[in-house]
């Protein structure tokens, strides 16, 4: 299925860019009218996603993180967001809920709060050449 819109940002990892990627992917997802849950969900998930990038894939260095978001004709979205960092050596142990490379205040539970809030995840990865983090949801109908 084609997209009936689209946009792309770059930015770089820096914290303070979390909640501007947060409400970029909102404010054009917005224009479906979604409910204050599903925008919330949404918002959610890009925050987990973008933390991701930069407290794991650039650890104490910045780079850039890539965020690609879709509208369809059905209601539902999809949104990409990628890094070039230092990739997941096992994904499947990473997907797993309480897992962390980082410990301390971080929980594990990233990838937990992104499945949970969204009906599709899918994180591919390749060390050295960084991770990208593609979710979908359907928003509910209008009556």
């Amino acid at each position: 299925m084609k997209p009936i819109n689209n946009f792309y940002l770059k930015i770089p990892s820096r914290s303070a860019n979390e909640s501007f990627a947060r409400v970029a992917v909102s404010a054009f997802v917005s224009q479906l009218d979604p409910t204050l849950e599903e925008l919330s969900d949404i918002k959610t998930a890009v925050s987990e996603a973008v933390t991701n990038s930069i407290v794991h894939a650039y650890k104490n260095q910045i780079g850039n993180i890539y965020i690609t978001a879709e509208i369809f004709e059905n209601r539902s979205i999809k949104i990409r967001i990628r890094d070039s960092g230092c990739g997941i050596d096992d994904v499947s142990k990473a997907l797993e809920p309480l897992f962390t490379t980082v410990g301390g205040e971080r929980s594990g539970l990233g990838f937990s709060v992104m499945q949970s809030f969204m009906d599709y995840l899918k994180v591919t990865s390749k060390p050295g050449k960084g991770t990208t983090v593609i979710m979908k949801k359907a928003l509910s109908l209008k009556i």
